[in-house]
Order: structure tokens, then C-alpha cells, then sequence
């Protein structure tokens, strides 16, 4: 795998990017385009796999290649694309209907069967490019297209589904952290084997300020908590908050830093009890890698199975009028 010195505009096309001004996905693709040159794999190891929204037009402005797929799919076409060719890194993008609605089936397959493959969930609690439905992760009473009375759906916890489905690398960030989202785009390619990584965006037209004030500085430092392998739990402006994490019922409760230093929990990425309580907390947000526990992927237990070589045009001919076929008609 050859790595070099990269800037974000090797990564950057000649397409004109449109989405809807102010929209999150701006700040994401900036952030990711930062985080691959710091990575510094050449643009031709690179592939990015979309299926439909607003999210998936990311392909077109990465300088990399690309596969616009159909709605629901693109977990599945990267897994796919990472077979086929296991040396390239599969960036697989979706929206909150892509990858939790239609595409929920090839999201939770994905995610057990640890498809080395990088899922990047653009999370704005919104349909976008269907002008404004309730999604799967809409708040209750979000009022909307298709709920116009308010939604009564419980939303779906992407990080806690994830974590069901067996997913061994589960972060979050937001959209307007751009100092914090590159950091955990390349965690999320270090980990070998399937990573989810939720972004919380705002969707300015539709839901805006659906996440409160999570993109505002000021407020997201007492709305999150940065979760840091080995760091003590704690948030607010000044770090006067702390979790203190109850072993008995599964839950936290917020203490104060200067009164109980000794109780506040520290962080630890591969204790699964303690991931799983923080995918549930309301309040802080939790932020950060809330669970990283490598295990053999899938790509490497496939090939001890059926070694990988390159079909040319000959295997296939091969394939195709071989002994195991059959005519229909």
C-alpha cells in the first residue's frame, strides 16, 4: 500500500458540489478530505460507495474512485468492492433512510459479518432529497411531510444497533467539529474491519437545529462528552461535570469532578458494558470511540477460505460455459 504526502485538494474534483447552502454536508466533506490526505493513501487505493440522498453524492466530489449504487444498497456493493479487490479502502457513505431504513438489512450484515469496510452514517434525523419525510432516527414530535401531527415513532439508536449487530469499532462526531471528525475518520480506517462512524449533521432546510446546540461550540461543551480511551469521563466548559458509571443497573450518573475526582469513570474503548451505556446516554451526547475491539475481519477469514486472485476474462468465460450451468428454455 504505497503512502505519500497529500493535501485535501488531491482529493477534491472539478464537479461543482450542491447541496443546499449551510448544509452539514459541506463540513463533513472537508473533514474528510483532510483526514484522507493526512492518511496519506494515494486517491487510485481510495473508493467511495453511495447509494441515494443527499449523502450520497459524495462520490462525485471526491477525487478518488467512485459508485453511485441504488437506495439501500451500498453496504452491500462495498462488500462487494472489498472482495473483489481487498487491497483498496471501501468508504461506504449513506444517510440516516439510507443506511437505518431500506438499507438497515445490508447495514446490520455488514456490521456482523466485520466486511472491512468504513461506514460513514451522515445522520441529520431527516429525508433531505424526498423533501422532508420523518427518518428512522427523527425525534418523537418531529413535525414533518409525512408527520405532520408529529412523529410517534421511537427513533432507532444507530451506535446501540450497531453494537447489536456484533460491530467491533462504534464512534460518533458532528459535522462543525472539524477539529474532532478527521480524528475519528482515521480511527475508523485503522480499525481493520467494519467501523460505523454516525455524523451528526444539520439539515438547514428541513430540520434544522434538529441536534439543539450541538454544532455551537459553546453549548456542545456542556451538550457532549468526549469519550477518550484511558481519559476520565468528564464535560462542561470547564471539565466540572464527571460520569460515574452504576454496574447495576447499566446506567451513569453525573457527579461533580471536584467532589467525587475518585468516582468519575474512566473510559475504556473495549469494554463493551460501558460502550453500550454511553450509546444510550441522553444527556451529554456521547461522543468519540465508544467501542473498539478488533477480531479477524472478514475479508482475511474469506481468503483462508478461497484465496484471492484477479478473475480476468478467461476465468469468466470459463465461469459462465462451465459444468455448473444450465439452460432455462
Amino acid at each position: 500500500m504505497d503512502t505519500v504526502t497529500l493535501t485535501p485538494a488531491d482529493f477534491t474534483t472539478d464537479q461543482e458540489v450542491r447541496w443546499c447552502p449551510g448544509c452539514g454536508d459541506y463540513a463533513i466533506l472537508k473533514g474528510v478530505r483532510k483526514a484522507l490526505a493526512e492518511l496519506g493513501r494515494l486517491p487510485k487505493d481510495v473508493v467511495f460507495v453511495s447509494g441515494i440522498g443527499c449523502a450520497a453524492r459524495f462520490p462525485y466530489y471526491m477525487d478518488t474512485y467512485g459508485f453511485h449504487t441504488i437506495h439501500g444498497r451500498a453496504a452491500a456493493v462495498g462488500t462487494g468492492v472489498k472482495l473483489a479487490n481487498p487491497d483498496l479502502d471501501v468508504y461506504v457513505v449513506g444517510g440516516d433512510g439510507d443506511f437505518l431504513s431500506i438499507g438497515g438489512n445490508h447495514l446490520l450484515h455488514v456490521l456482523r459479518r466485520n466486511v472491512d469496510v468504513n461506514l460513514l452514517l451522515l445522520n441529520n434525523a431527516i429525508y433531505g432529497l424526498t423533501k422532508g419525510q420523518a427518518s428512522p432516527t427523527s425525534i418523537i414530535g418531529t413535525r414533518s411531510a409525512s408527520t405532520p401531527a408529529g412523529s410517534a415513532d421511537q427513533p432507532v439508536n444507530a451506535a446501540l444497533l450497531a453494537l447489536g449487530s456484533g460491530a467491533r469499532f462504534v464512534a460518533r462526531t458532528v459535522d462543525t467539529m472539524q477539529d474532532h471528525l478527521p480524528e475519528m475518520v482515521k480511527r475508523a480506517h485503522e480499525h481493520k474491519g467494519a467501523s460505523l462512524l454516525e455524523i451528526y449533521q444539520n439539515c438547514i432546510v428541513y430540520n434544522d437545529d434538529a441536534w439543539g446546540g450541538l454544532h455551537e461550540k459553546k453549548s456542545s461543551r456542556e451538550m457532549t462528552i468526549r469519550a477518550e480511551h484511558g481519559q476520565p469521563l468528564t464535560f462542561g466548559p470547564n471539565a466540572e461535570h464527571g460520569l460515574h458509571f452504576l454496574a447495576e443497573t447499566g446506567t451513569f450518573e453525573i457527579v461533580n469532578t471536584a467532589e467525587a475526582a475518585g468516582r468519575i469513570t474512566v473510559h475504556n474503548e473495549r469494554n463493551f458494558t460501558l460502550a453500550t451505556a454511553l450509546a444510550r446516554l441522553p444527556h451529554p451526547m456521547a461522543l468519540g470511540v465508544l467501542y473498539c475491539d478488533p477480531a479477524e475481519h472478514f475479508t482475511a477469514a474469506w481468503e483462508h477460505r478461497t484465496p484471492y486472485r484477479p478473475m480476468n476474462r478467461d476465468d469468466l468465460q470459463t465461469l459462465m460455459t462451465g459444468e455448473n450451468t444450465w439452460v432455462v428454455g
